[in-house]
């Protein structure tokens, strides 16, 4: 008997473009911090990576991809977007416009593909875990297929900790 593996949409999309990737499936146990995916996957939180999605006035959107324990620095953030001021996209807004849930969004196979920014730091990486597009999947990619597929600019955008 074979397992019939349900593809997602940044599955699918991958596959179309013929780039190279590892799904990796995980149990969830009602969280979905990207943290603890690290933790439940046993790689380095600097490896797996969180997508954000943000927006301008609710008509212009950019996604972000970086490491699961770092927070984004919306002033950097709008800097490197060329724009003025940028926001988090608000939660119940994401399924309409990305077809991905909360924890479970991808920067592969959105509804519309929206300028993308990854982390410099995944460059460091000879592979980086990104969502698969649901809870529970995380694919396993090379950053740099990662960022020509989705037309992504690597950047420098979280906000730093200076400790004392």
């Amino acid at each position: 008997m074979t397992i019939k593996i349900h593809k997602t949409n940044a599955m699918r999309m991958l596959d179309r473009a013929k780039v190279a990737y590892k799904s990796h499936e995980y149990p969830t146990n009602g969280s979905i911090s990207a943290i603890n995916v690290a933790e439940l996957l046993n790689e380095p939180l600097n490896r797996v990576f969180k997508t954000l999605v943000t927006t301008v006035n609710d008509k212009i959107h950019f996604v972000f991809c970086l490491p699961s324990e770092d927070e984004l620095d919306l002033k950097v953030a709008a800097q490197i977007a060329g724009v003025k001021k940028i926001e988090m996209l608000k939660q119940k807004a994401l399924f309409p416009l990305t077809g991905y849930v909360h924890g479970g969004c991808s920067p592969i196979g959105m509804k519309k593909q929206f300028t993308t920014f990854i982390h410099e730091s995944a460059k460091n990486w000879e592979s980086i875990y990104v969502s698969g597009g649901k809870i529970g999947l995380q694919i396993e990619i090379n950053p740099f297929d990662l960022a020509k597929l989705l037309d992504a600019h690597f950047a420098y955008f979280i906000k730093t900790h200076i400790s004392n």
